[in-house]
């Protein structure tokens, strides 16, 4: 792409959409259970627990519009502490895109409804004929229980490419919101 900017770090959604409200709120309704929402409070967060998060959205990059699947696997190796790996696969773009992310999160587990949560992550982009990206960041936010074994997250993440060219990408950093559907296993 001699002579034309690469979209820099991938863009989510902004959450004022309202077909992603309803498509938040349909989601937890199915999967969320219908139990107490403080029975997720029990352990949740504790050492040995092991968590899946389910990803979903859409995203841009190089001027074009992806819908994202993807799925993460956590472990607290202390209460509070999780080691976790996700995995994305960006689809329905011209380039296939994929993303490998190992991360850190420690979440403090008060008595509280509110669970805040901080991280940090390192993540490998595989982008379909172009030079795979590595980038690093940090996220902090809420958990609040949703179900029986949810927790939904909401917070704000930072995402910046290591050893980035501005001449060639149009930003090398990036923050968004992100909502994380976490469930205790």
């Amino acid at each position: 792409m001699a002579g034309t900017k690469q979209g820099g770090c991938d863009r989510a959604p902004a959450l004022t959409d309202t077909r992603w409200r309803r498509r938040i709120i349909i989601f937890l309704l199915l999967v969320g259970g219908f139990g107490p929402a403080t029975a997720a409070a029990a352990g949740a967060f504790d050492k040995g627990t092991l968590h899946t998060t389910i990803i979903g959205g859409n995203g841009e990059a190089f001027e074009d519009n992806y819908f994202i699947l993807g799925v993460g696997l956590g472990y607290y190796v202390l209460d509070g502490l999780e080691i976790g790996l996700d995995y994305e696969t960006w689809l329905d773009g011209d380039a296939d895109i994929q993303k490998v992310s190992p991360s850190i999160r420690y979440v403090w587990d008060m008595d509280a409804a509110l669970k805040p949560y901080v991280g940090a992550f390192y993540r490998r982009t595989y982008i379909e004929e172009f030079d795979d990206r590595d980038s690093y960041g940090y996220r902090a936010g809420l958990y609040m229980p949703a179900g029986r074994s949810l927790y939904i997250g909401v917070g704000l993440v930072y995402d910046t490419l290591r050893n980035c060219d501005e001449s060639i990408y149009l930003s090398c950093s990036d923050t968004y919101t992100e909502i994380v559907f976490s469930f205790s296993l």
